[in-house]
Parts: structure tokens; C-alpha cells; sequence
């Protein structure tokens, strides 16, 4: 963990610091919606699905499987020194998809349909970010 991180960082705000505070503490919570039972992301307090805002936070298997992914070669700004570097769209057990990256294999190695789970990076004192690495299928 550094504190002189120079890349963006996200914006907190109420309707995602729980989400924030669960990954600083290496748990993934999502959001569930009590009255139609989906489960949701990006973290927001109204159910896509059935518009109620009674919904809670759940702590989220971490296991998936690579959706999609592109393996980025021109950077976003503040990423120059990562290039290339991977963004995949991860769909977790639960039925949700999230961007993220794919760390601990070469990215000539990633394929769509491969199994993962999430593991943490501690960015600065207030954020970390889920990542993924790849399963033993």
C-alpha cells in the first residue's frame, strides 16, 4: 500500500462507500434486492429490475469466469507504464458482471469462459481494488 499513488482513483460517495469499505477490508459486497432478489452492480440503493429500494449489501462469492476482456495497448492517462494491460468484464457467481483486470498470468493467457476469483489490492489507506486471478477449473 503506497500513499504517494498517482493514477485516478474513485469517487466515494454514499451510495458506493459501503461497497469501498467492504474491499479495504478484502470482502466484495454487492447489492441484493429483498423484494424481487436480484442481485446487483454497481453499487446503487434502487433494483434495476423492479425499481425498490429496499435492497441490502451482500458479501459476494468472489468466483467467476472472464466474460470478456481486451488487452489495452494505447493507456488511459496515468496507465502509460502499465501498457499492455488487460480490462475483462468478469461475471460472478451471482449472476452480475464487473469490470476489473485480470493480474497473475500473462495476458496472452486469459480466455473468455476462464475461471477466477477475486483477490484484493490495497491502492492507499482508503482504497482497494478487487482484481482477479485465474482458478484451477
Amino acid at each position: 500500500m503506497t500513499t504517494d499513488y498517482k493514477k485516478p482513483l474513485p469517487y466515494i460517495h454514499d451510495e458506493t462507500r459501503t461497497y469501498w469499505e467492504g474491499a479495504k477490508n478484502h470482502e466484495l459486497l454487492i447489492r441484493k434486492c429483498r423484494a424481487c432478489g436480484a442481485y446487483h452492480y454497481y453499487p446503487r440503493d434502487l433494483c434495476p429490475s423492479c425499481f425498490s429500494f429496499d435492497v441490502d449489501w451482500v458479501r459476494a462469492s468472489g468466483r467467476g469466469i472472464v466474460y470478456s476482456f481486451t488487452v489495452c495497448h494505447r493507456p488511459a492517462r496515468g496507465f502509460e507504464e502499465d501498457v499492455p494491460y488487460n480490462i475483462a468484464i468478469i461475471e460472478l457467481e451471482e449472476g452480475i458482471r464487473m469490470m476489473s483486470t485480470v493480474v497473475g498470468c500473462p495476458n496472452a493467457d486469459i480466455r473468455i469462459g476462464m475461471p477466477v476469483e477475486v483477490v484484493f489490492d490495497d491502492l492507499t489507506v482508503d482504497v482497494t481494488l478487487p482484481k482477479f486471478r485465474p482458478v484451477d477449473s
